[in-house]
């Protein structure tokens, strides 16, 4: 049975159209005119206990509303919604007790305390038993590698070491789901690597479903087999991140090294040219075309070195994003096809 599941689960808000002027601002006072902003439309998905998937979309496509549905901070305007066996926006204590949520841009932890007295305040709203609390508190420090810091004012924290804490502190009450949004947000690279390790070895450990929100397709890449995208509020892709290369990644980047000094003119004629330096030059060419050109390469000149890769994950996401108009079942069939 799934952890998570959502049935044409949508969120609709409205919204006051105010013109400009002082005139309209008069009128707007007796005869207010509404422009209904569907956040979230007929969304449905499945996810399964101990999965960590992914969950992205553009700006404003409704990832966080969701989100705040799934964990019962907002009421859906249609449609239902199961977690842990729960309606969320029942919000029973049991419900609650069992689940957490991170948001990357808000902050859990008091500014001027160190983390260890928020971690206390946590265990009195959680009733964490006392011993269970201090062997939670060991394993996730000794995880997150900051046991020397807990004393420390989160202030005085860098933003990595602030959001280790932040997670320490949704995941005191041992919760069995983990809603992250944007979790690596303003973080440099090295903490993002050191955040994703963390997770991924908690999930290994523990079995923790996960849903994740992110920009950073490193984050993607290094937890999640699963994707589900989302634009305009309806979603359009749900299936394995190996999918999407299959069913969006029209075309190869193919990385040419010529035993010549420069590489031939006549090259441009085997793909797009995106890149010419030396005698290395970087073609997009048509996935089906690869053999083909390569083979082509091959007898026409002197090749040093070739190599053929996917585009980057990113391009392809913003291609997905592209495609936004398709409808949930076509877009589930289609994942299905690609996988």
């Amino acid at each position: 049975m799934p952890i998570i599941s959502a049935q044409g689960l949508s969120k609709t808000y409205r919204v006051h159209q105010k013109k400009s002027g002082l005139w309209n601002a008069l009128r707007s006072l007796v005869h207010r005119r509404y422009k209904e902003i569907r956040a979230v439309d007929n969304v449905s998905f499945e996810i399964e206990a101990g999965e960590i998937v992914a969950f992205l979309g553009p700006n404003g496509a409704g990832k966080t509303t969701t989100l705040k549905m799934l964990s019962g901070l907002i009421y859906p305007s249609s449609g239902t919604a199961r977690m842990l066996d729960f309606v969320p926006w029942e919000r029973h204590d049991a419900f609650r007790r069992q689940f957490s949520l991170i948001m990357g841009q808000k902050n859990q932890l008091w500014w001027d305390l160190p983390a260890s007295d928020s971690f206390q305040l946590h265990r009195e709203i959680y009733s964490i038993p006392l011993d269970q609390f201090q062997t939670t508190l060991g394993e996730l420090t000794d995880l997150f590698g900051v046991k020397e810091l807990t004393r420390q004012p989160v202030r005085e924290l860098s933003l990595g070491e602030r959001m280790k804490m932040e997670l320490i502190a949704a995941l005191l009450h041992q919760p069995r789901v983990l809603l992250l949004d944007e979790p690596t947000i303003g973080l440099d690279v090295i903490a993002q690597v050191a955040i994703q390790k963390c997770l991924r070895e908690y999930n290994a450990q523990r079995g923790v479903t996960m849903l994740l929100t992110s920009h950073y397709m490193r984050d993607v890449e290094a937890l999640c087999s699963r994707v589900m995208v989302i634009n305009h509020g309806r979603l359009i892709y749900n299936g394995q991140l190996s999918g999407i290369v299959e069913q969006f990644g029209r075309e190869k980047i193919m990385r040419v090294q010529f035993a010549t000094e420069q590489v031939p003119m006549e090259i441009d004629s085997f793909g797009t040219i995106t890149q010419r330096l030396g005698p290395v030059a970087e073609l997009k060419v048509e996935r089906q075309r690869v053999p083909d050109v390569l083979n082509q390469l091959v007898n026409r000149f002197q090749i040093a070195d070739v190599s053929v890769q996917d585009p980057p994950l990113e391009k392809m996401i913003a291609q997905v994003f592209e495609g936004g108009t398709a409808t949930e079942a076509e877009a589930t069939a289609e994942a299905r096809t690609a996988t």
